[in-house]
């Protein structure tokens, strides 16, 4: 009887491992069909074209703006100032008055030596005269010759004097002239160094004033000496065109052409200097200013561009992160020709068309797929990539 409950127990034990095993059997496939397949990640990113367009080619350097001349404004005469006629700043034309000498001591000189010629042309008149009646007297034998020959040297020796008179008429002339003082070129007045009834020498090192011209400007810029031969073949082309640009490349100041290329290079930096003139009509270049000089070398026909910051740089060099057409991203090794304006121009690596990642790709990792921002949400988010961007 034993033996039977036993049996018993270890079937039932049995019968209930079976039921236990069926259960599990079927609920796991459920569970499995019924769980959320693991989700993809995806990151918010802003894209961008590669746009093809003719491209120009700049080599940009820091240049200096100087005047194109500087005059000081000296006086040729001694004598008292008795009139300024310009304002500090002033812009003036060439043969404008800016300042008055005296000119009494230097016009009663004139008036002297006018005084000297007309009463030499008087005793001419009568030397001349007296030559006529006494050559007819010596004709007829009643003047002897040596008086004839003494009036002809009287009326060259007063022709000789009239000659003279015209000479200091025209020296005191001059001398006057040199009391007003003016302008000798076009340009814009600095601080003025006298005052109205200040005397003025010739030999003041400071002058009146002095005078810049800016009205054309020059801009003296450096290049690496590598890019000399460039330059160089492009020249002999034809004149270069610069383009002047304010220090942070926002505002184009004027547009002028390449004037001169230094004859030897600046051992200490490898540099060449060099030298474009702009018509700075404007006046929005000023002498002493830091500017960026952009000289134009060539364009590109159909050049390949894409937002500047689109481009990476990693060990192998520059790459840029391009979306494929299933919205996943793959690194792409580019070759960058230069960066101007913004704009990547690029020699290889890309093809037109192609979409590339601008902002955002501090959070990509090849074959991520992203999701492309637009408007407002892409502004925010290149913002706060901005913020979030550790500074190198």
């Amino acid at each position: 009887m034993r033996r039977k409950v036993v049996i018993s127990a270890i079937s039932a034990f049995a019968v209930a491992a079976t039921v236990g095993a069926l259960v599990v059997t079927y609920r796991d496939p459920f569970e499995a069909a019924s769980a959320p397949a693991p989700a993809v990640a995806t990151a918010p990113v802003v894209a961008g074209s590669v746009i093809s367009h003719d491209v120009p080619i700049y080599l940009q350097g820091v240049g200096t703006v100087i005047a194109y001349n500087t005059v000081i404004v000296r006086s040729q005469i001694q004598g008292q100032v008795t009139k300024i006629n310009f304002t500090e700043g002033q812009s003036v034309k060439t043969g404008d008055l800016l300042a008055l000498i005296d000119p009494r001591p230097y016009q009663a000189q004139l008036e002297q030596a006018t005084a000297n010629r007309s009463r030499d042309e008087a005793q001419l008149t009568n030397a001349q005269a007296n030559l006529k009646r006494y050559t007819t007297l010596g004709n007829q034998g009643w003047a002897t010759p040596q008086l004839v020959e003494t009036q002809t040297a009287q009326v060259a020796q007063l022709q000789a004097s009239i000659k003279a008179d015209e000479a200091m008429i025209s020296w005191a002339q001059t001398q006057l002239s040199y009391t007003q003082l003016t302008s000798p070129i076009d340009g814009v007045t600095g601080i003025r160094q006298v005052d109205i009834g200040n005397i003025i020498h010739p030999t003041d090192p400071n002058g009146l004033v002095v005078v810049t011209q800016v009205e054309p400007i020059s801009v003296i810029f450096t290049l690496p000496e590598t890019n000399l031969p460039q330059i160089q073949q492009h020249l002999a082309n034809g004149a270069l065109k610069v383009e002047a640009y304010s220090q942070d490349n926002t505002i184009k100041l004027d547009e002028g052409s390449l004037d001169f290329i230094d004859n030897e290079i600046v051992q200490t930096t490898g540099s060449v200097r060099l030298r474009a003139n702009f018509p700075n009509k404007e006046h929005r270049l000023w002498p002493g200013q830091l500017v960026n000089a952009w000289l134009l070398l060539d364009t590109r026909p159909s050049g390949l561009t894409v937002s500047a910051p689109a481009v990476q740089q990693g060990a192998q060099g520059a790459y840029v992160y391009v979306i494929n057409a299933d919205s996943t991203v793959a690194v792409r090794p580019v070759k960058v020709a230069q960066v101007s304006g913004g704009q990547a121009l690029i020699d290889s690596g890309l093809s037109a068309g192609e979409q590339v990642v601008v902002d955002g790709q501090y959070k990509l990792q090849p074959g991520m797929r992203v999701t492309i921002l637009h408007g407002k949400a892409a502004e925010e988010a290149a913002a706060q990539d901005a913020q979030q961007t550790p500074i190198p």
